[in-house]
């Protein structure tokens, strides 16, 4: 029903839109390779040379991990039915944050230990503490499944819920595939984390972590409806992390055709300011995506040169939204014909956050505030007349993996239309 309403409305606005240089070689979805102009993960191949015995169809945890196991250091593909459950046992039986929990953990004695007002603003620590984090490492056995080189992932009808797909390895393809719901059953308190504290969480749905070559296409990523939590020493206990985190010295890779909404903290690109492993890497590229009801990190970056264009990004709530592109140490991001819808109380210089970065390119940005049509914005003069350290317009490099933008004005269409899993 999405496709035909859209194709409809497409139809009726007379648009004729291009589609996007990641196409199919072939008709098996599995054999799908990332296209020659698809941005830093262009080329991206993934199983798509992988043999008829490392083709794998699967529906339970147990199944997926040892499809991704076998005939190590071959090409393999994996297509997934249905929804696979990270929160179990080696045997897919569910499992739930009270069995995963240490003997010497409890989450009444753990807020009774550190409460602010009698433990100060120290970080955890003790058997309690010591407790919490084994805790912690028995839901990662569980829920965080490794993701090698030469795979495609596939889903036919997918929901992968309460699980992490952690990608270390070279030439990785993830595609139609939904994700939900990366909790974390032991949250960490961190008094020193922001002015009051915060809680910190453990799990995103998608880590790349050190991975080159990869290609995140047309998946769809939230918190499954699962955001309503309590609030301890006045702060949000917060059980979800990101959605799509890449860090760790990663390097190209192309995000697009995503839906990402109802979620905080949504796409890290790169996670440490000390300048190690990251610097000369983390080169990434991020088109026509969703970013609906986000509220920071679309994304977030740091070293990296990332091409962020033809996004479309929809703000309902502006009590839960912070910012949208996030200018991190020594980032260089390069923004094109993004598209935002915002309420009227959203200032157009938060669309934009600094995080100790100098510098950041973005053109052809259009916004829809309130009940007001779109209209241009220079997103770095909006920031810099509301803020201080300026920002300044040269990221030192251009763009030359790709053949072909969307005008802004489509954006929202194509976006609409295109983006997400196709079930």
């Amino acid at each position: 029903m999405r496709w035909k309403a859209f194709a409809g409305c497409l139809a009726l606005l007379g648009l004729t839109l291009t589609a996007g240089p990641a196409e199919a070689h072939g008709h098996d979805p599995g054999r799908v390779v990332a296209g020659a102009h698809d941005g830093w993960g262009a080329g991206t191949t993934g199983g798509a040379a992988a043999a008829p015995g490392d083709v794998h169809t699967v529906s339970k945890r147990s199944e997926l991990v040892a499809a991704l196991a076998s005939h190590p250091g071959a090409p393999k593909i994996v297509y997934v039915r249905g929804t696979i459950e990270g929160n179990v046992d080696a045997g897919d039986r569910p499992r739930t944050c009270a069995d995963f929990a240490d003997p010497g953990y409890s989450l009444p004695a753990y807020l009774a230990a550190y409460d602010p007002a009698t433990w100060g603003k120290v970080e955890p620590s003790g058997p309690l503490e010591e407790a919490r984090a084994r805790s912690q490492a028995n839901q990662a056995a569980q829920v965080v499944v490794d993701v090698g080189p030469d795979t495609t992932i596939y889903g036919l009808g997918a929901t992968l819920h309460g699980l992490t797909l952690r990608v270390t390895g070279d030439n990785v393809i993830l595609r139609n595939l939904r994700f939900s719901d990366a909790h974390d059953c032991f949250p960490q308190w961190d008094p020193l984390d922001g002015a009051d504290g915060n809680w910190n969480s453990e799990y995103d749905n998608v880590d790349l972590v050190g991975a080159t070559h990869v290609w995140v296409d047309h998946n769809e990523f939230s918190d499954g409806g699962n955001d309503a939590q309590p609030t301890y020493f006045g702060r949000k206990y917060e059980v979800h992390d990101g959605l799509l985190d890449i860090v760790n010295g990663s390097d190209l890779v192309t995000v697009s055709d995503n839906r990402l909404h109802d979620h905080d903290k949504t796409m890290l690109i790169g996670n440490t300011d000390k300048p190690t492993y990251d610097v000369g890497k983390l080169r990434v590229t991020v088109h026509h995506n969703l970013f609906s009801e986000i509220g920071q990190r679309a994304p977030r970056v740091r070293y990296g040169q990332v091409h962020v264009y033809d996004n479309l990004y929809v703000v309902r709530d502006p009590a839960a939204y912070t910012y949208s592109l996030g200018v991190g140490v020594e980032s260089r991001i390069y923004a094109e014909n993004n598209f935002f819808r915002i309420p009227a109380t959203v200032p157009l210089g938060a669309l934009v956050h600094y995080w100790k970065g100098t510098v950041l390119h973005a053109t052809g940005t259009l916004v829809s505030s309130g009940a007001a049509l779109p209209r241009p914005v220079d997103l770095p003069a909006e920031y810099n007349a509301a803020n201080d350290p300026d920002l300044g317009p040269d990221v030192g490099w251009t763009p030359t993996l790709v053949d072909h933008l969307d005008p802004t004005w489509a954006v929202p269409a194509r976006v609409l239309l295109g983006a997400g899993p196709v079930f």
